[in-house]
């Protein structure tokens, strides 16, 4: 069973519960975003098996009880698409106050999260990549300032690489329908902040 620490809102530890009752009840919890970019100002967006495949962020979870931000992003990175990476070198954007709340499986659903948002330059191969089987289907790579403009008009194509978890690797046009978001959301609220970020450390 997996616990989570609880906090109020200003982010002080008030205690732990279970992953479930911290969604049932709506209590303050941290999770963690790890984008991965690299020197073209491209970015890696996770391939969500759970969500008919859209894209997400490269890599991102919760923090568990007792857990570190610092163990929570080497362990995140390392389950879901195998590389050992420390956020020591990783560059933080934001940290995001989350709400969201809805229906699951009949029962309220209501994530309360401070969501800690990180970028880090990847000169890695595509080689290095080990895809959690369950939930990740590979990578999409896309150019930051196309991606920025395509979900400021929320229109057109852009170019993808697809990194896949079967060792294929091809291009694609994708479209704002590709990337993953709630309702509730927009694109360039979503993703904007991380995208402005990479293009910011490209330019420099």
């Amino acid at each position: 069973m997996e616990y989570l620490d609880y906090y109020d809102e200003n982010d002080n530890l008030l205690g732990y519960e279970t992953r479930e009752a911290v969604h049932e009840k709506g209590l303050w919890h941290r999770t963690l975003h790890c984008w991965l970019y690299d020197e073209q100002g491209r970015v890696f967006f996770q391939i969500r098996k759970d969500s008919n495949n859209t894209f997400y962020t490269t890599a991102s979870g919760h923090v568990l009880h007792g857990e570190s931000l610092t163990d929570a992003f080497k362990r995140e990175i390392k389950e879901e698409i195998g590389l050992d990476l420390k956020m020591s070198e990783a560059t933080l954007v934001d940290v995001v106050t989350w709400k969201a709340e809805k229906i699951k499986n009949g029962r309220p659903w209501i994530d309360h999260a401070k969501a800690h948002v990180y970028v880090d330059l990847f000169n890695g191969s595509y080689k290095d990549f080990k895809f959690d089987g369950n939930e990740v289907g590979g990578l999409a790579l896309v150019d930051a300032e196309e991606a920025l403009n395509l979900f400021t008009t929320m229109s057109g194509e852009i170019k993808a690489t697809l990194i896949l978890d079967n060792g294929e690797i091809k291009e694609e046009m994708v479209n704002p329908s590709n990337f993953l978001k709630m309702e509730h959301e927009t694109l360039i609220d979503k993703y904007g902040d991380v995208l402005r970020k990479v293009i910011e450390l490209k330019n420099k």
